[in-house]
C-alpha cells in the first residue's frame, strides 16, 4: 500500500478537447487512468475531487431518509406512501451516479461517456420522481382528477425519455459543437423540471394573490430559488469564467452546481412530506391516489428505455475516435 503513487496531474494543454473544462488550467487527472487510479484520485486534490465528495456523502443522507420511511409503520401498506418512496428512490440515485461518473470519467473518452449517460438518465429519473410525487401530493385541491391530472404523470414519462435520449446525444456534439451541446444539454434537464412544476407555479399564483398561509409553500419557495441558481451557475460557468486557473481546486461552478442542486432537492424534499402530511389528514378517497402498479409502471418503463437509450449511444461510440494523449 505505500508502494502506490497518486496519479500525476495533467495543465488544460495537456489533455484531449473533450476532457477540458471553461476557466479550469491545472489538476486534470491523466485521461487513460486505470480503475485504481480514479478511486486513489478520490483521495487527491483534483479539479474533480470536490466535484465527487459534494454528491456521494449527501446521497447517504437521502438514503437514510428513504430507509427512515421504509422502515417507519405502515409505509410499505400505505398506498399514499408510494410515490414518496420513488421519489426518495430517485434522490439516492442520481447524486450516487454524478460520484460514480466524475469518478471514473478518466478511464477512457469511451468510459467517460458512458459514466455519463448513466449520470444524465438518473437525472432524467429524478425528474420522473418528482413529477410522481408532485402528483400524488402537490396538485392543487381545483386540479385534482382533471384532465391535466390525468395526463400529467404520462407526458412527464415522456419527458424523462426525451431527456435522457437528448441529453446523451449532447456528448456527441461535445468536441465539434461545444455551445449547442451544452444547450442542448440544458434544455434536456430544463423543460421536464418547468413541465414538472407547474403545479407548484399555479400555487405560488394562488398564493401571491389570495395571501394564503401553506407552511409547506415558503419551503417550497426555497426549493425553486435554488432550483433556478442551480441551472445558471451550470450555463454561466461563474466564477471560473471571469478568472481562469483561480478556481481550478476549489469553488468552481461544478463544485457550487452540486452544491445549490443538493440543498435545492432537500428542501423540495421537506415542502414534499409537508404536503403529504397535509393531503393525508384529508383522507382522499384511493381512487384519487397512483397506485403502487402505476408509480413502479411509470419508473420501470423509464428505466427500461433509459437503458435502450444508454445501450444505442454507447454502441454509437465505437465510430467515434480515440483522440490521442499528448
Amino acid at each position: 500500500m505505500l508502494s502506490l503513487k497518486l496519479p500525476r496531474l495533467l495543465s488544460i494543454n495537456q489533455v484531449p478537447k473533450g476532457y477540458r473544462e471553461q476557466g479550469i488550467l491545472f489538476g486534470y487527472r491523466p485521461p487513460r487512468s486505470s480503475a485504481a487510479d480514479c478511486l486513489l484520485s478520490v483521495f487527491q486534490m483534483t479539479n474533480e475531487t470536490l466535484n465527487i465528495w459534494t454528491h456521494f456523502v449527501p446521497a447517504w443522507y437521502f438514503v437514510w431518509t428513504l430507509l427512515g420511511r421504509l422502515w417507519g409503520p405502515g409505509d410499505w401498506e400505505d398506498p399514499h406512501a408510494w410515490p414518496l418512496l420513488a421519489y426518495l428512490l430517485t434522490c439516492c440515485i442520481y447524486p450516487l451516479a454524478s460520484s460514480c461518473a466524475h469518478t471514473f470519467s478518466t478511464m477512457s473518452t469511451r468510459a467517460r461517456h458512458i459514466c455519463y449517460f448513466f449520470d444524465y438518465a438518473a437525472l432524467s429519473m429524478y425528474s420522473l420522481g418528482s413529477a410522481l410525487a408532485y402528483s400524488a401530493y402537490v396538485f392543487p385541491a381545483e386540479w385534482v382528477s382533471s384532465t391535466f391530472h390525468h395526463c400529467y404523470v404520462p407526458v412527464a414519462v415522456f419527458n424523462t425519455v426525451v431527456s435522457t435520449s437528448l441529453s446523451c446525444y449532447s456528448r456527441f456534439l461535445e468536441v465539434e459543437r461545444p455551445r449547442f451541446s451544452k444547450a442542448s444539454r440544458t434544455l434536456a434537464f430544463v423543460y421536464p423540471y418547468l413541465f414538472d412544476s407547474i403545479p407548484l407555479f399555479y400555487r405560488f399564483y394562488l398564493c401571491a394573490a389570495e395571501s394564503c398561509t401553506e407552511a409547506a409553500i415558503l419551503v417550497h419557495y426555497k426549493h425553486t430559488v435554488f432550483a433556478f441558481l442551480t441551472c445558471f451557475i451550470f450555463a454561466s460557468h461563474l466564477p471560473e469564467r471571469l478568472a481562469p486557473g483561480h478556481f481550478d481546486y476549489i469553488g468552481h461552478s461544478h463544485q457550487v452546481f452540486h452544491v445549490c442542486g443538493i440543498i435545492s432537492t432537500h428542501f423540495q424534499m421537506e415542502a414534499i412530506m409537508m404536503d403529504m402530511a397535509e393531503r393525508h389528514r384529508r383522507i382522499l378517497p384511493a381512487s384519487l391516489l397512483p397506485s403502487s402498479l402505476q408509480t413502479l409502471g411509470a419508473m420501470g418503463i423509464c428505466m427500461a428505455v433509459s437503458l435502450v437509450v444508454i445501450g444505442l449511444c454507447s454502441m454509437s461510440l465505437r465510430f467515434m475516435p480515440e483522440p490521442l494523449q499528448r
